[in-house]
C-alpha cells in the first residue's frame, strides 16, 4: 500500500511539473489540493516516525520532491511549507508516543493522499 501511494505521488509530481513552471508567481487550481498533500506529508513524517517506521526522513524527502516539482521559489513554495509544518507541528503537540488513534491517523491520511494523488493526476495530468 505504502509502496502505491509514493508511486502515485511521484507519477503527480512527473505530471504536473512541467505546466505549473508557467504559472510560478500566481496560483494552480489544484493548489489547494497540493497544501492538503503537503500537510498529510508532515503528519506522517511525525507519526511514522513516532510509530516505529524506521524510513528516516522518507516524508521529508517525499516533501522536498514537490516542492521541487511545483514551486522551487516563491510564496506558492512557501504555502506548502507551512501546511508541512502544520502537519507536523499539530501531531507532534499530541503525540509524545505511537497510539491506536496514532496509528488511525497513518492510515486515514496514506488513504487520503493517494485519494488526492489520483484526482490531481486524472484532472490535470497531460
Amino acid at each position: 500500500m505504502l509502496k502505491r501511494i509514493l508511486t502515485l505521488t511521484f507519477l503527480v509530481l512527473a505530471a504536473l511539473s512541467g505546466p505549473v513552471r508557467a504559472i510560478e508567481t500566481g496560483t494552480a487550481p489544484y493548489d489547494g489540493d497540493l497544501q492538503r498533500l503537503s500537510e498529510l506529508l508532515g503528519a506522517l513524517h511525525y507519526l511514522r516516525g513516532i510509530c516505529g517506521a524506521k524510513e528516516g526522513q522518507k516524508w521529508r524527502i517525499e516533501m522536498q520532491a514537490l516542492i521541487d516539482a511545483e514551486a522551487p521559489s516563491g510564496e506558492r513554495r512557501n504555502r506548502l511549507l507551512v501546511s508541512f509544518n502544520n502537519g507536523y507541528r499539530v501531531f507532534k503537540q499530541t503525540y509524545r508516543t505511537c497510539t491506536p488513534a496514532a496509528n488511525v491517523a497513518i492510515r486515514r491520511y496514506l488513504l487520503e493522499g493517494s485519494k488526492i494523488s489520483r484526482e490531481i493526476t486524472a484532472r490535470y495530468a497531460n
